[in-house]
């Protein structure tokens, strides 16, 4: 077991949940216990808070880490569980990118604490909408300088106008944080990303990256599967990850076998 796969690292939306599933299949809970016996680790590795990982992992939340927030926050197993790792963004940078964010018409940002999504909502839909679709902690702010902790990630929710948004924004801050597409809506800037957080788990759990089984289906889970000594990208993915990863249709199936 030293020299195999020691650690299951998982995204969440597009990998797991597809085509606008909600709940987790039952049947990886069957196998995050079985692989349990065996010495394997399971973590999910999403761009979503801790609060959300543990509802959508209820069945086994206390016995999983979770890398959150693309990287940014790491936590270890336990109910109250510890913080492994978390990496920070300069405040007054990150403040101005909200307000950058803000500023371009039809985007809506998120700007993400270890734990608590803060809104600076244009529309009433956008609060309900994470509310309610995530199921994150939230707390709404005047504006980002109100927020009352550190910031580890701050998100442009951009439906229909990603690209555009894009490029108003990552010419000036790709200098100072990564920016990851994050699904059909979402460009997460982050100093960390899912690459370091897993290397800092890693770390945490005295194994080595090449002893992990890695699972994602978009850009911002590049560094994550780049670092995995196995990993694989699902069938639905962007045509230019395909050529560059192992390609798999179910998460669960390539688990079955494992």
């Amino acid at each position: 077991m030293r020299d195999g796969i020691r650690l299951i690292a998982s995204d969440i939306d597009g990998t797991l949940l597809r085509e606008g599933a909600a709940e987790i299949p039952l049947e990886l809970f069957v196998h995050i216990r079985r692989l349990a016996d065996r010495g394997i680790l399971f973590c999910p590795a999403s761009g979503r808070q801790y609060q959300s990982l543990r509802k959508l992992f209820a069945p086994v939340a206390d016995s999983l880490p979770y890398l959150c927030e693309n990287g940014a926050v790491v936590y270890g197993p336990g109910n109250p569980a510890p913080v492994w790792s978390k990496t920070v963004m300069d405040r007054t940078k990150a403040e101005e990118l909200s307000r950058d964010i803000l500023a371009q018409p039809g985007a809506e940002v998120l700007i993400s604490g270890a734990n608590t999504s803060y809104l600076c909502p244009k529309s009433p839909d956008f609060e309900g909408h994470i509310r309610w679709f995530t199921g994150n902690n939230i707390i709404c702010v005047s504006g980002p300088e109100k927020i009352p902790e550190e910031i580890v990630k701050v998100s442009a929710y951009c439906p229909g106008i990603l690209e555009k948004v894009r490029a108003a924004l990552c010419p000036k801050w790709e200098a100072h944080f990564h920016a990851a597409v994050a699904g059909a809506a979402w460009l997460d800037f982050t100093l960390a990303d899912k690459g370091l957080g897993l290397e800092m788990l890693c770390r945490a759990l005295k194994i080595r990256t090449e002893q992990v089984m890695a699972f994602g289906d978009n850009f911002n889970d590049v560094p994550m599967l780049r670092a995995a000594g196995q990993p694989y990208i699902m069938d639905s993915a962007h045509p230019q990850l395909r050529e560059e990863f192992p390609v798999c249709s179910q998460v669960e199936e390539i688990l079955r076998t494992l």
